[in-house]
């Protein structure tokens, strides 16, 4: 499992498990923030349930807006989006990198930090991908693998704990804050609000661990 590696979504069904559930939400975000939708997104979100995966709670609104948000844009629309915010020549207009967030710089000992904990956990970036490994959407394609991988000595509750813990709530808020905030959000407004409303769940759920 490589950190930047992105597989087929599928949306889970009212009969899949919680932790299922937490996976793909975790996949549908990664995949999210490491492009524009494409036409296949799209066309799911067609069809996709306007229920949050627990009805009525944290999630239910923000799981709506983005439906609502997804329906009312066009692929077209979201792949300028995503370049204004994200892409452009030079300096983008919000990094989606962790180092940025933590250090003011990219590349920086929060990304040490973080290669050294993949290297424990036995993953490596996929050098095919030209984004570093504290990309938002890297981080949490590491989170699904440890949700849902089959090594139990590796994906526990235990390491997605210390994983969130250690770099993904130390600045994703920070992050779905700014681009909330941009002028240029419309789409990723609601993409922000859900990331930001489930890492907010994420971490009282690993709060009540202790």
């Amino acid at each position: 499992m490589n950190p930047n590696e992105l597989r087929a979504l599928s949306f889970a069904s009212a009969d899949d498990a919680e932790e299922l559930a937490r996976a793909e939400l975790y996949g549908l975000l990664a995949r999210l923030w490491f492009a524009a939708p494409d036409e296949a997104l799209f066309t799911q979100f067609k069809v996709a349930v306007t229920e949050a995966p627990e009805p009525g709670g944290f999630l239910e609104a923000p799981w709506q807006n983005l439906v609502a948000a997804m329906r009312a844009s066009s692929v077209a629309d979201a792949a300028r989006e995503f370049d204004a915010l994200f892409g452009g020549v030079g300096k983008p207009e919000v990094f989606l990198y962790g180092s940025h967030f933590l250090a003011g710089f990219l590349n920086e000992k929060p990304l040490v930090l973080l290669r050294e904990d993949l290297r424990a956990l036995g993953l490596a970036r996929d050098e095919s991908h030209g984004e570093t490994e504290d990309h938002i959407a890297g981080e949490f394609e590491v989170m699904r693998y440890l949700i849902a991988g089959d090594d139990i000595a590796v994906c526990n509750l235990e390491q997605q704990r210390r994983f969130f813990r250690n770099h993904v709530q130390t600045w994703v808020e920070r992050l779905c804050d700014t681009v909330a905030g941009h002028p240029a959000a419309r789409l990723y407004k609601a993409v922000a609000e859900l990331t930001r409303a489930f890492v907010q769940v994420e971490t009282q759920a690993f709060d009540m661990l202790e």
